[in-house]
């Protein structure tokens, strides 16, 4: 891993897709046990994996890892937690909830 330099590597992995009532879920394994660091990229390959409504779904795939420059690393470590705030939904409103 350079300052400036990306580096891939390819792992395998197992998906899991959930489309159930209580939980609607995508879950990415490494079998190899690759750890995804911050401002890396996954990419799965293969077809798209859907699973019907109330069932789970596994199958075993390939995925690029692309990991990230020193730099690009600092920098996510270091804006993360503002861009975390994006996902937050935040309602003001008088109405008093019962």
């Amino acid at each position: 891993m350079g300052l400036l330099t990306r580096t891939t590597e390819t792992a395998p992995c197992e998906i899991t897709i959930s489309h159930r009532f209580d939980e609607l879920s995508a879950h990415c394994k490494f079998l190899n046990g690759a750890v995804v660091h911050p401002g890396d990229t996954v990419e799965v390959d293969g077809p798209e994996l859907m699973a019907p409504y109330g069932q789970v779904v596994s199958d075993t795939r390939t995925a690029t890892i692309t990991r990230a420059s020193a730099l690009e690393r600092f920098w996510t470590r270091k804006t993360g937690d503002f861009e975390f705030m994006e996902l937050c939904e935040f309602s003001f409103s008088e109405e008093v909830m019962s």
